[in-house]
């Protein structure tokens, strides 16, 4: 589950993203035109301390571009590069906004999604004593099957048993490639309704419809690497 505040933020995820992604790699689009959001979805931190959005955003006439960000209470040790921009929240405090595709819960609970057969998480707002249920803008699901085992990011080591594995990110025109550990998850970042599901045989997929795309559309790929 997924609580969400009637916050204001300063700056907009919006702004944050029009100042970030005109210099990645795989950006696509026009860098100085209006971002325009299409449709997000949530996953649940276990942990309940990160946030995990992702949001199908387009600049101008552009094409539909895949952003996946982590909020954090407090800056992430040695993530300097992955770093979005900082934000002030009305209701949580300052936040630090993270590429997802670097952040070590982002790669879990996407790679445990799609491994399981799992969707998004639930979102509520808090009101009057209650939860009010918020329609989702993005429905996401994975194709593996419940109770496949997942990786854990956190290697066999008995004298650091919590140590993360290393996480490599490749960015490439229209794709990130992450490896950690035994998995490999790859996000397309300019999400094109011409790429098949079944982009490999050997991968779990993550596909999602929104307003404008009622079909499944392929957004990510994982790969359990062979130890």
């Amino acid at each position: 589950m997924a609580l969400l505040h009637n916050a204001v933020l300063r700056p907009s995820k919006q702004e944050l993203i029009a100042a970030w992604a005109p210099g990645q790699p795989w950006f696509v689009g026009d860098a100085g035109a209006e971002v325009e959001s299409v449709g997000s979805f949530r996953f649940d931190d276990p942990d309940g301390e990160v946030g995990v959005e992702t949001l199908l955003v387009r600049f101008g006439t552009g094409p539909l571009l895949q952003v996946a960000l982590t909020y954090r209470s407090a800056p992430l040790a040695g993530s300097e590069g992955l770093l979005v921009g900082t934000m002030s929240h009305s209701v949580l405090g300052d936040r630090w906004i993270y590429d997802g595709t670097g952040d070590p819960v982002y790669v879990a609970m996407v790679a445990a999604v799609a491994l399981t057969g799992g969707h998004q998480a639930d979102q509520f707002m808090q009101g009057d004593g209650e939860l009010i249920p918020i329609a989702p803008t993005t429905t996401v699901l994975g194709s593996g099957a419940p109770g496949t085992p997942v990786p854990s990011l956190s290697p066999p080591n008995k004298t650091s048993p919590n140590k993360t594995a290393p996480i490599e990110t490749e960015h490439n025109a229209g794709t990130t490639v992450t490896t950690a550990g035994a998995l490999r998850v790859t996000v397309l970042r300019v999400v094109d309704a011409s790429v098949p599901i079944a982009a490999t045989t050997d991968a779990a997929t993550l596909s999602g419809t929104w307003a404008e795309q009622p079909v499944p559309q392929l957004l990510a790929t994982v790969e359990v690497l062979p130890s």
